[in-house]
């Protein structure tokens, strides 16, 4: 089972996540693919289309698309310098395991970060019907480098976690309250897109001047 103290920590996170949400109705910003300091991103980073993608490390729905698309797209369109891609975090899904593995994923390093996602991604399933992420999550610690103390460090990181807590509240501010949500050079998709889609609108946002 979790445990109490590691629930406990990311107690916080989720609620200042859950009061960010928008009013139905309130008007809302688009959703800005500029840069952000503490942005995640691979890529060319003077490429002509950036895709942005909110996205929660809880959320099946983006544990599916990590899983199943992203090594295609990564392949076709980041690898060949063709896209820049951003990874912005939102507390949704299960917020504990979202919470918690986002924690872990900035604690390991910008060069490991993108290691720890998928490794919440591919395990997502099993943590959620076993109710037990703690022992799944302490393995993805330690392919990350890290120690199980270190990792319960990054769990009760108050640094950390108010810095977890302003991101998930600026992707709520930039008007996005679904995962994944994907925005490309400005061009906001929503859901589950394919490989297909999203080729569609890196073509159209390439020919744009």
């Amino acid at each position: 089972m979790i445990r109490r103290a590691f629930a406990l920590a990311l107690a916080a996170a989720a609620l200042t996540a859950t009061l960010a949400a928008p009013l139905p109705g309130a008007a809302i910003a688009a959703p800005s693919p500029a840069p952000a300091r503490d942005d995640m991103s691979l890529g060319n980073p003077k490429a002509r289309v950036t895709v942005v993608e909110y996205a929660s490390v809880g959320c099946p729905h983006c544990a599916a698309w990590g899983v199943e698309v992203w090594p295609q797209f990564k392949k076709t369109y980041v690898d060949t310098g063709k896209v820049r891609f951003v990874y912005r975090e939102m507390i949704t899904g299960n917020p504990t395991l979202a919470g918690a593995g986002f924690l872990l994923a900035r604690c390991a390093g910008p060069s490991r970060y993108f290691q720890v996602v998928d490794g919440v991604y591919r395990a997502q399933a099993q943590i959620m019907q076993s109710g037990d992420a703690y022992a799944p999550l302490v393995k993805i610690a330690k392919d990350a480098g890290l120690t199980e103390d270190q990792f319960n460090a990054c769990l009760h990181d108050d640094g950390q976690i108010k810095a977890l807590q302003a991101r998930a509240k600026q992707a709520e501010e930039d008007g996005v309250n679904s995962t994944p949500t994907f925005v490309v050079n400005g061009k906001h998709i929503e859901g589950e897109t394919t490989l297909a889609a999203l080729g569609q609108a890196i073509a159209q946002a390439s020919r744009r001047k």
